[in-house]
């Protein structure tokens, strides 16, 4: 920690100008890619998030702890705990980014670009880095973030409404729970639901589990921009349920958000082998125009925040609670100047006397208001919790729609089959149907195919954990294709 107070440690004393608490909320996630394909979908995914986002946060988080919230799912912990998966990382960062970045710089300076050549020289040198920091943590890649998880996920990142049993929904969540405690030493009961995806019947069974704390999207229950999401929220069985706020998520994550600033580097404008030197404004990328631009949008975004901290303690009568969810991948890897916005953000909240707090101190300072009470006030809102995520539209469409209803419902015809006994004599399923039935379960390949992301990588995927899953309940002495997938597996 600084010699400086730290503002997280009374979320609730802060200053009459901004009366309440910002909890920022990393959700870090990759679906099980290690070991399943590389160019232009599969593995090289984890690399490049790991060198452009995973490894930068963690030094950065080394340098200003305790500050947010991070979450990691375990299926991210599982491929970077998998076997070679550190010397595979450093051959993709030398066998690939050194050397087509060593081509693209020669092609640039003899098509007479000698400003596109300095740019990519300048930006090789984040995967260089990105080496000296993977060897120094000796092979072991989770160390980078180790010290700062806080809050585990389910164990594959299952959208849980869309389960078919409590069985189902029992092994995701102590398989990510039990995985934690393994790797971390402890856990205080945060839980990332993943996608945000709730439904009050599933709360009685996170409680069991020891899940305290979750963050649900209940923009269209309670209202965009509506006081009542800046409370936490107590049901009448259940953990608490810690709104996220669209109207100050969306200052960052959205279409105008600060990421489509001219002066930021364009994520989707490519060289021959895939590097970036355009900003957004279709110009040469000028780093220090972009790193100024983070610096003005984190003292905009503090100022902003103590704005709808000090409207919301006024409409409710108490000190107010901004939760701020943000993916961790949008940092670094999607928005390049993303770190550096967020230590910004950090310092304009030091500077602007605005407290900052990891989500479990907020909600042990902030007493809940209870859900019932909170939906009698909302003009509109339903007599119950419907079912709620923060996909678009914040529904189960994007993991059950049209498009992918056909994944939906093979998943939980395999998991009734699986967890009913689905050996040839009835037999409960052993460990390696386990983890291919977690993977079937993951939401990334009905996302990626919703959204017309990843090409036929989505459905190649789930086909395959579907036929891995039938193998091995007809003959559980079969080989495994999963290297590190659930090794902390809890069943039944």
């Amino acid at each position: 920690m600084s010699g400086r107070a730290d503002p997280a440690a009374d979320p609730e004393g802060a200053t009459p100008e901004a009366p309440g608490t910002l909890a920022l909320v990393l959700h870090t996630h990759m679906p099980y890619v290690e070991g399943f394909g590389t160019w232009p979908f599969g593995e090289e995914w984890l690399w490049e998030a790991l060198a452009t986002c995973y490894l930068p946060l963690g030094e950065l988080l080394d340098r200003r702890p305790g500050r947010l919230t991070l979450s990691l799912t375990p299926v991210l912990c599982d491929q970077l705990e998998a076997p070679g998966a550190a010397e595979r990382f450093a051959t993709f960062l030398v066998d690939v980014r050194r050397r087509t970045h060593a081509i693209d710089i020669a092609g640039c300076r003899a098509g007479g670009r000698e400003d596109y050549a300095r740019e990519l020289e300048r930006a090789a040198g984040d995967y260089e880095r990105a080496l000296a920091r993977a060897e120094a943590l000796d092979g072991d890649l989770l160390a980078a973030l180790a010290p700062h998880a806080s809050w585990t996920s389910a164990a594959t990142h299952a959208v849980l409404p869309l389960l078919a049993t409590d069985a189902g929904v029992r092994m995701q969540v102590r398989t990510g729970i039990a995985a934690h405690r393994a790797r971390f030493g402890g856990w205080d009961g945060g839980f990332w639901l993943p996608e945000c995806a709730h439904a009050p019947w599933l709360d009685p069974l996170l409680a069991a589990a020891g899940v305290r704390a979750t963050c649900v999207d209940l923009t269209d229950v309670l209202g965009y921009g509506a006081p009542a999401q800046l409370a936490p929220l107590a049901p009448d069985h259940g953990p608490l349920l810690a709104p996220i706020d669209r109207a100050t998520m969306e200052l960052v994550w959205s279409d105008g958000g600060y990421p489509s600033h001219g002066a930021y580097r364009d994520y989707h404008a490519y060289t021959t082998h895939h590097h970036r030197v355009w900003s957004n404004a279709g110009e040469t990328y000028d780093p220090a125009a972009a790193l100024a631009q983070a610096r003005a949008d984190a003292a905009d975004f503090v100022a902003r925040v103590r704005a709808r901290l000090r409207e919301g303690a006024a409409a409710l009568g108490r000190p107010a609670l901004v939760v701020c969810a943000l993916d961790t991948e949008l940092l670094g890897h999607w928005w390049y100047e993303g770190l550096a916005w967020l230590e910004a953000v950090l310092d304009e909240a030091d500077r602007q006397g605005l407290a900052l707090a990891p989500l479990d101190a907020a909600l042990a300072r902030h007493a809940p208001v209870p859900l019932a009470d909170a939906l009698a006030a909302a003009p509109g809102a339903p007599a119950a919790l419907p079912t709620t995520t923060w996909g678009t539209p914040r529904d189960l469409s994007t993991w059950d729609g049209p498009a992918v209803a056909d994944l939906a419902w093979r998943a939980r015809a395999a998991e009734l089959r699986a967890l009913a006994g689905g050996g040839p004599d009835g037999r409960p399923p052993g460990p390696r149907a386990c983890r291919e039935l977690l993977a079937l379960h993951a939401s990334d390949w009905a996302f990626l195919e919703t959204r017309r992301l990843a090409g036929p990588y989505p459905r190649e995927r789930a086909d395959g954990h579907a036929a891995a899953l039938a193998a091995a309940l007809a003959d559980p002495a079969a080989p495994a294709a999963l290297r590190n997938l659930a090794p902390h597996l809890v069943a039944g």
